[in-house]
Parts: structure tokens; sequence; C-alpha cells
């Protein structure tokens, strides 16, 4: 019995030592763990599929979400573009009608008479449109596109181009947009096989060479596509109709600008607005198309905008730029709500360029 206990002792000794063995392996294997594998508090339970170190980085405490909620600031939560922040879009707005009166990066409203020799109105249309269904093709940005004609239109105003190199200058201004707006840009060649190689890598890269020189690298000039966003926002908040519908029409109509030579006179805001009004106009032709809200928010009355609503209405209708079919083809689809076929009224009455009662 004696023996047997002293085995049983020794034996639990034995144990005892293989226990602190394996106690010494774990903290010394605990000490070999990844330092991002730690956690960042002690006594905390661990799930059954770890966090990354990163992911619990960006992770708020509540108490800090508190504090962020309590600041009470005006931000439109539904959008994640920073010029649709209460906050900041007041200063925003007032930078860009700022920079779009800059004369140093608008074009000359009459540069087809006073500087080109060769290219007409129309051959500027038939361009526009080519381009559309260029970027269509490329899949770029809308911004891309109002970038492609702005530069074409500023290069134009102090440079005279043979109307064989106008497509030169169109794909080359696309280029130069491209990499200015997209994340993933089409290459030289691409815009050289576009033009099924009647241009070379060489002319393309040269013209564009040209165009940044001619631009003195200011590329970043507002459009009518950075006011028709916050404007149409705006105007929808008295719809009660989809606001895919109104979008696609506000953008419909300040494509459609795009191709009337004579559109050049007025600042992109006013274009944007002047979309925003007629499109209001199209899809409630019994409801005054301004209000106070928008009168507010785009600092234009609706007397302001009765000619260049006028000629957005002619190009509507197609009394202007008929035969130019890419823009009206691309919102005939259902992607864009058919927006392209809805039916309007052939004139406009003369009660819509009165100002609304404040």
């Amino acid at each position: 019995m004696e023996n047997i206990v002293r085995i049983t002792r020794a034996a639990a000794k034995r144990k005892a030592s293989m226990a602190m063995t394996i106690d010494d392996d774990r903290v010394s294997k605990k000490k070999r763990v990844v330092l991002g594998e730690l956690p960042n508090m002690s006594n905390l339970s661990f799930p059954e599929k770890p966090l990354n170190l990163m992911t619990r980085r960006c992770v708020v405490p509540m108490q800090q979400k508190k504090v962020v909620l309590d600041l009470n600031l005006d931000i439109d939560t539904r959008s994640n573009d920073p010029q649709m922040c209460g906050p900041y879009v007041s200063s925003i707005f007032d930078y860009l009608r700022q920079m779009e009166g800059n004369v140093k990066s608008r074009p000359l409203i009459d540069y087809l008479d006073k500087v080109q020799k060769d290219v007409t109105c129309n051959m500027r249309g038939v361009l526009v449109d080519w381009l559309v269904e260029v970027a269509d093709e490329y899949k770029l940005l809308s911004e891309t596109l109002y970038l492609t004609v702005s530069y074409i239109d500023r290069f134009l105003s102090v440079k005279i181009v043979d109307k064989q190199k106008l497509q030169l200058l169109g794909v080359s201004a696309m280029l130069i947009a491209s990499k200015y707006e997209e994340m993933t840009p089409p290459n030289v060649e691409d815009f050289c096989d576009i033009t099924d190689h009647t241009y070379t890598k060489q002319q393309v890269v040269k013209m564009e060479a040209d165009i940044l020189l001619a631009l003195r690298f200011e590329l970043g000039s507002p459009t009518v596509n950075t006011f028709v966003r916050q404007f149409t926002r705006v105007a929808q908040e008295d719809f009660k109709m989809s606001h895919l519908k109104m979008e696609f029409l506000c953008s419909y109509l300040s494509e459609l600008s795009l191709l009337d030579y004579n559109c050049l006179k007025f600042l992109p805001s006013m274009v944007a607005a002047s979309a925003v009004f007629l499109a209001r106009f199209i899809i409630r032709p019994k409801q005054h198309p301004w209000s106070v809200v928008l009168e507010d928010n785009t600092k234009y009355k609706a007397g302001d905008l009765k000619e260049c609503v006028g000629m957005l209405h002619d190009l509507y209708m197609s009394r202007k730029g008929g035969v130019l079919q890419a823009i009206r083809e691309k919102y005939k689809n259902h992607k864009f709500k058919c927006v392209a076929t809805i039916p309007a009224s052939p004139e406009l009455p003369l009660t819509l360029s009165e100002d609304v009662n404040i």
C-alpha cells in the first residue's frame, strides 16, 4: 500500500511537472503572437471569426457617436456627395458660381465667327453627337463628356483648327477629360481605334499637349452637370413622383444643351436651372414650374430663364439639332426611364416667365 501511495505521489508529481511544462509552453506561445492579433482590451471574449485589426480601429465607440450626433449638423444623409452636405453646400455653391464666371475658363460665345475659318456650327454639333456615342461606348461619366465639350470650345476660342482635324481635337479632349475625371480612363490606343485609326498615336498625343498648353492646364472649371445635380435635388422636394424620372429628364435636357452652339452664351448654372425649370413643366404642365425654394437655391428668377428655357424647349421638340440623334436615342433607353419620349406642349405659356410671388 505504501509503495502504491509512493508511486501515486510520484505519478502526481510527474503529472504536476508535466502540467507546468504545458503551461510554460502555452505562455511562451502567447509571447509569440503577432501584434496585430492581440485584443485591444483584456478579459475580452473572442468572436468565432477573428476581427481584422484595421476593422477594429475603424469602429467608433458609442460615446463618440453621440458627440457627433449632438452637433445637430444639417447634413443630407441621402447622399455621400460632400457637395450635398448642409454645412458646406452654400460655400461650395458660392465658389462654383464665382468660378464659372471667370472669363479665362470660359469659351468665347462667338468664336466660330471671330476665330475659326473652316469649322461651322453644324460641324461642332456632329462632333458633340459623335462624342456622346464614344462616351457611351467606353462607359464614361457624364462629367467627362461635359468637360470634353468645354475643352473643345475653349480650344477653338483661341486656336484655329482645320476641319479635317476636328475629330482629332474631339478625341484628344476626351482623353484629357478621362484622365482628369475617370478612375480607369481609356488609353491613347482606344481613342485611335474609335476613329478607325484615322489618326496615329503620335497625333493624338501631340494634340493633347496643344490643348493643355492652350488651356494653361486649367481643367477644373464647373459645368452644367456640376449644378444640375444640386438643383435637381431641390426640385424633387415638392414633387410626389419618381426621383429618377426627374433626375434623368434634367440630365437629358442638360446634355441636349451641348449640341447647341448658341447655349454657350449662358452660364452653366443658368442652363442647369433652365433644365430643371423645363423638366418640371414637362412633367406637370398645369403647375408653375418654379418656386421660392428653387429661386433661393439657384439665385435665378423665372424671368431670368426665359430665353434659355426656350432654347432647351426647341431642342427637346427637335426644332434644333433634330438630325443629331445620339443623346435622344440614349435617353429613350429603359435604364433612363425613357424620358426622351415624354410628350410635351409644343408651346411655352407666357405665364411661365412670370416671377414667383414670395
